[in-house]
């Protein structure tokens, strides 16, 4: 029968019509994408996190280009950064890594008594009770506490057995600095293969500013992220060391690395320290309370803003849903990864934005 209407109708497939197939087809496409990056959630971390120590060292090497004779070839200088970078970890291990190794062996053994007495309630109240609690309000508290103090304690251990397991393993501690040799050595070259994908000129310098954009935020938050560890990990070292606070290396190792996820880390950090401090037999955990706060204040208005760069800032309320988001996906390193995938997936938004506006505009 002829079709009157002066075009020729699709056949349809698998007895959808052209419109319908084409969502399914779309659907499809996604759904595979989603599970292959699920699949290979590990591989596209161990990447990630060599993207990270590429963008750590990369201000060393560039250094060293700049400044060291005989260091002009990046080869040479990424090498050379290596062995430094490896003689530093060795020195600070030999110096630091006994003491830190049986302060964490003291607190393993001590951690089933800490279990039995926030359980039962030993130095709780009189914890609460320095903080000014009293009366109903005391009791509520408590009982809360109590109530959960074997999920919150599980919950700790587990992300923390979860993390050591996965930093610790052979493959990663070989391969994250091996990628990010290659990373280093290569990047420009990769950068031009990118670029190189598009046809027109247009989007070729549309993918470079994108680049820029997302070296420029990598680079500040690597360097920002450092420092802010290393800051915390001095400072609490030294005021817990002058303080006598129980296990001062491994508590300010444990509020350095918890830097690293905004907002929440910091918080569970003051949380683990004021408990293990409490716990076990500490008697000053007020003033220690004061001071945690007040580092936590001083971080956020006076060091972030310094070493964070203008490209991270996100509302807060961002971070913490990120945060949640990234520990749901992927537990602790996903927590670590969420504030830069927010942040460069508002740069690609930016520019999609920009690309798709009206020329006339």
């Amino acid at each position: 029968m002829a079709n009157h209407d002066g075009g020729r109708r699709r056949a349809p497939w698998l007895g959808l019509d052209p419109a319908t197939a084409r969502v399914a087809w779309t659907l499809l496409v996604i759904g595979t994408v989603i599970a292959l990056l699920y699949v290979l959630r590990y591989v596209i971390l161990l990447l990630a996190f060599s993207v990270f120590f590429a963008y750590l060292i990369f201000p060393v090497v560039r250094a060293g280009q700049r400044w060291v004779p005989g260091l002009r070839g990046r080869t040479r200088a990424i090498v050379v950064v290596y062995l430094v970078l490896l003689a530093v970890l060795v020195a600070a291990g030999a110096q630091i890594g006994p003491r830190l190794a049986a302060e964490l062996r003291a607190l393993a053994d001590k951690l089933p008594e800490i279990s039995r007495q926030s359980g039962g309630g030993v130095s709780l109240g009189g914890l609460l009770q320095h903080i000014g609690l009293r009366g109903e309000l005391l009791g509520e508290v408590e009982s809360l506490i109590k109530a959960h103090a074997g999920e919150i304690i599980a919950y700790t251990q587990g992300a923390a057995a979860a993390v050591v397991r996965w930093v610790l393993g052979a493959w990663v501690i070989v391969l994250i600095p091996v990628f990010a040799f290659f990373i280093l050595k290569d990047a420009e070259t990769f950068v031009a293969a990118a670029t190189g994908l598009f046809e027109y000129q247009r989007q070729r310098q549309r993918s470079l500013r994108i680049g820029e954009d997302l070296h420029h935020l990598l680079g500040e938050y690597m360097r920002a992220l450092t420092l802010l560890s290393l800051i915390t990990f001095v400072v609490w070292s030294l005021v817990f060391l002058v303080a006598q606070v129980p296990y001062p290396l491994l508590l300010a190792a444990l509020g350095g690395a918890f830097e690293a996820i905004p907002l929440i880390g910091p918080v569970v950090a003051g949380i683990v320290v004021v408990g293990v401090a409490q716990f076990t037999g500490y008697g000053h955990a007020l003033p220690l309370i004061f001071f945690l706060v007040a580092w936590r204040v001083i971080q956020d208005y006076v060091s972030n803003p310094l070493v964070m760069g203008r490209g991270i800032e996100i509302h807060p309320a961002l971070v913490i849903f990120g945060v949640l988001a990234g520990g749901e996906i992927a537990g602790p390193v996903g927590m670590f990864l969420s504030v830069p995938a927010m942040a460069a997936l508002r740069i690609l938004w930016r520019h999609a934005r920009e690309t798709w506006r009206p020329r006339d505009e």
